[in-house]
């Protein structure tokens, strides 16, 4: 069986802990979709460094247990190489517990080229790309271009790369783009190296032998689910499918195989990049939880934009993901307030709906909140859930009530240790 952990905001919800703390329980530990543009932070340890893995499931420091990079990915091998020689240092070998579908699209230096160019040429429509290659790496897989990981393997490697440098090129001189990316690409064939001599595998059959005989699989989501490429707040959105469906087409493996959906938000809201934010506060509030939550990009270090939870965004999550458990990450961020407010509908054009509009960044959207008593009380050091505060209760009971799926954990630190089972 597989079991999937994902985001249900605009990412950054804190899905590598998460992941961390349920990654002893399995045997499988699996991303499914994305690329660099998500940062996963972990706490690794007896000094609780930190360390964000961009590409190599959060897993990795668990023994026994084998990572796998499914084929819904694209892999940018320079970020695999650095990310490779950070884990290392912490004595983790990844030739004995990484695999690699050979069906991974690999995202090449003409892609961070494209990205960088289609950016600048958009002016003030700017959609906030990470620069990372990750769109037009994906464009080229839909458009049946891409060097896969199996690639590699192949004698003519080289000559297809040099094809596909051409065809990125004519279009970057459409662009006017004359960056010299002559050292990325030296970067890139010595990382291409190193990639050939970790465990490619044919991941489908890799995947479903496992499940077979009976080992658990946790497939990791990147990204949040309000940036999936036909759900999210489309045009400010990822290029892959970011929900549950994901793992069917991003691993192999059949949707009946799916059990447990655990679907991972903030006790409020945060949105790195451009994009609509029905709930975003620009006053000393929400600058108030950038600064607590320390809300800044763990792949790009930009600011992120804070606000409030949404319980309109967060139903549509739970429903087009099947959630069967939530956890609620972050909430001693909430510690500090003396009021606390969830919104829990939207007027569109001044019509209350409870639904997600087609277009959000086309309408006028203005949130209804209510409102709650904070509990001024420090938290991060509670580890019962009779112990915790009464208003904080309050402030679960009410999302329970108001979602499909219920709170079974909280988080209260970025300590691995730091977490509430909900009863």
């Amino acid at each position: 069986m597989v079991d999937v952990i994902l985001g249900l905001q605009w990412g950054d919800e804190g899905k590598g802990k998460i992941v961390d703390y349920f990654a002893s329980d399995y045997d499988v530990i699996a991303r499914f979709q994305g690329g660099p543009n998500a940062g996963h932070t972990l706490y690794v340890g007896p000094e609780n460094k930190k360390l964000v893995l961009h590409q190599i499931p959060s897993g990795v420091f668990h023994q026994g247990t084998v990572n796998l990079i499914g084929n819904g990915v694209v892999l940018d091998p320079v970020t695999l190489k650095r990310e490779a020689d950070a884990v290392a240092a912490f004595g983790v070998d990844l030739k004995k517990n990484l695999f690699i579908s050979e069906r991974t699209n690999l995202i090449v230096p003409t892609h961070r080229a494209l990205d960088k160019a289609a950016e600048l040429a958009k002016g003030n429509e700017k959609i906030g790309s990470t620069l990372k290659g990750i769109g037009p790496a994906y464009m080229d897989k839909t458009g049946r271009n891409a060097l896969r990981v199996g690639d590699l393997l192949q004698k003519n490697f080289t000559t297809s790369y040099i094809k596909l440098r051409l065809k990125h090129q004519k279009l970057l001189d459409n662009y006017n783009f004359n960056e010299d990316i002559s050292a990325w690409e030296e970067e890139f064939f010595e990382a291409i190296e190193f990639l050939k001599t970790l465990n490619i595998v044919n991941g489908e059959y890799f995947i479903n032998d496992r499940i077979n005989k009976g080992q658990k699989v946790l497939a990791e989501g990147a990204q949040g689910s309000m940036l999936d490429i036909d759900f999210g707040t489309f045009p400010f959105v990822t290029s892959s499918n970011t929900i549950s469906a994901g793992v069917c087409n991003g691993l192999g493996v059949a949707p009946q195989k799916i059990r447990e959906v655990i679907g991972v938000s903030k006790a409020y809201c945060t949105r790195v990049g451009a994009g609509p934010f029905p709930t975003e506060l620009e006053d000393e509030v929400g600058e108030k939880l950038r600064k607590i939550g320390n809300e800044f990009g763990a792949t790009t270090g930009r600011p992120r934009r804070c606000g409030w939870m949404d319980l309109v965004a967060l139903q549509y999550a739970c429903m087009l993901n099947g959630v069967t458990q939530l956890v609620i990450t972050k909430a001693d961020v909430l510690d500090a307030f003396e009021e606390l407010s969830i919104c829990t509908s939207y007027k569109v054009n001044g019509k209350e709906t409870s639904e997600i509009p087609f277009q959000m960044n086309n309408s006028l959207i203005e949130p209804q909140y209510k409102s709650f008593a904070g509990w001024q009380l420090e938290t991060s050091q509670i580890r019962e859930e009779k112990n915790l505060p009464d208003a904080m209760k309050s402030y679960i009971d009410f999302i329970n009530k108001n979602l499909t799926a219920k709170v079974r954990y909280i988080s209260n630190g970025p300590g691995r240790d730091q977490i509430v089972k909900i009863q």
